[in-house]
């Protein structure tokens, strides 16, 4: 369980969320670490906005604890003003224009930097007197995140913004999103179901599948101690002390197995290739589904 630390970004310690019978999230226990744009990958359903959904305060826990920027979320104004928030549907109001969008974000936020919204709507072509309504997809999604920028908060979270995005709108959008987390020195998290998008710009993965966390760390520690590797027949079974099997697959008579290896566990005897994040994920994810329907406990991952 990781140990409190005010300083962190995210902290959970037990955290369950029950939606009647259902639990959404199960017993989580995280510890991420400031200046992190983290991914959070899982498939539908696995929690993932839920956690989001706590971590802005706009849901309460079942049990257990979480703290945002040292704080429980949303705890009082001055903590509202420290996270910005982009839904999933980057909801904006389709009879405001453009201007009115931000004049309402000015009054609602203390710390609204006027000239950073300005700045940022005149880059990606928004005019003011731009009805939200007649805006694309692509328009909308940079409206609300200048909005969620211009309140210069330490901490952006966005819960899939960019999924209905066609290609280029959603390159501009990582873009800007990227742009903004740089220049306001602040921490993101991004929820996707669209791991290049994650590989492409976050720095810390968190795999989240049927409420539960199968794996967090940063993401070159990750890559540096998982391998593929390529066995003879028969070794499956006879794998060195400090490597865990993580998947296997067989493919055109070979198998291959990605694995986990402690820092002094030995890979000599074995070819090693190097995996990607894509693969990375999709192997911890396969396996907590494997262990899901078998009925076994999915907790496969540790959460560092």
């Amino acid at each position: 369980m990781p140990t409190e630390d005010r300083s962190l970004l995210l902290h959970a310690a037990g955290l369950t969320k029950r939606y009647g019978r259902h639990r959404a999230l199960n017993d989580i226990h995280l510890a991420i670490p400031p200046g992190r744009i983290v991914g959070l990958v899982g498939p539908n359903g696995a929690g993932k906005s839920t956690l989001l959904h706590l971590a802005c305060g706009l849901s309460t826990p079942t049990s257990g604890t979480l703290r945002i920027l040292g704080a429980r979320p949303a705890a009082d104004a001055v903590h509202l003003a420290r996270v910005g928030f982009v839904a999933q549907d980057t909801p904006t109001y389709a009879t405001l224009t453009v201007a009115e969008h931000l004049r309402l974000g000015a009054k609602l936020n203390p710390s609204w930097d006027h000239h950073l919204a300005q700045r940022r709507i005149t880059q990606v072509g928004l005019r003011p007197r731009q009805k939200a309504g007649r805006l694309s997809g692509g328009q909308r999604a940079q409206l609300a995140l200048t909005i969620a920028a211009a309140k210069r908060p330490e901490l952006l979270i966005f819960d899939e913004p960019a999924a209905a995005l066609d290609p280029l709108a959603r390159d501009e959008f990582l873009a800007s999103l990227t742009a903004f987390v740089a220049e306001l020195g602040a921490s993101g998290i991004l929820s996707s179901h669209l791991l290049s998008d994650v590989e492409r710009i976050c720095d810390y993965l968190v795999v989240l599948c049927a409420g539960r966390i199968q794996l967090a760390g940063a993401v070159d520690e990750l890559l540096s101690n998982h391998h593929r590797l390529v066995l003879p027949p028969g070794e499956i079974d006879r794998l060195p002390h400090g490597i865990e099997l993580i998947r296997l697959e067989h493919v055109h008579g070979r198998a291959t197995a990605l694995v986990r290896a402690d820092a002094d566990a030995s890979l000599g005897r074995y070819p090693v290739e190097p995996v990607t994040l894509e693969e990375l994920a999709l192997s911890y994810l396969g396996r907590a589904t494997t262990s899901e329907s078998h009925g076994v406990d999915g907790t496969g991952g540790d959460a560092i």
